[in-house]
């Protein structure tokens, strides 16, 4: 009989109960949390882990781009910026530089900050229409 492990119980219901735009936050910080394992295994020298976590990071921005909503006009300087991204990423992880990792951590950073507030708005427009009725 296999141990439930609840911490894996708990992520896989916020995963299955979140919003769209819930499950992009989670993505950003999932984002700059390997981006963070990245500069850490490189600093310490392990190569292999400085990859795996980098190649996540890369996965996610990549999943960003796929589901990114092509029809409204701001995409296209997004996919441009994920673009940009996904080149640090690979910059970092070929020459091993950390300010490429910087990079690309700031402007998920920007994103993940400004989605935040999007959620937040909205939260707050949902909020008060309940309120009205």
């Amino acid at each position: 009989m296999a141990i439930n492990n609840p911490y894996a119980t708990y992520q896989n219901n916020s995963v299955n109960t979140s919003t769209p735009g819930e499950l992009t936050l989670m993505l950003y910080n999932g984002c700059l949390k390997f981006i963070q394992q990245a500069k850490k295994a490189l600093d310490q020298g392990d190569i292999e882990e400085k990859n795996t976590a980098t190649q996540k990071a890369q996965a996610i921005v990549s999943e960003l781009m796929v589901t990114l909503d092509t029809s409204v006009p701001v995409a296209e300087n997004m996919m441009i910026l994920y673009e940009f991204v996904n080149n640090r990423l690979l910059e970092a992880n070929i020459k091993n530089e950390v300010g490429y990792y910087d990079e690309a951590a700031s402007i998920i950073t920007e994103f993940r900050d400004t989605w935040k507030q999007v959620i937040q708005i909205n939260r707050q427009k949902q909020y008060a229409h309940t309120d009205e009725i």
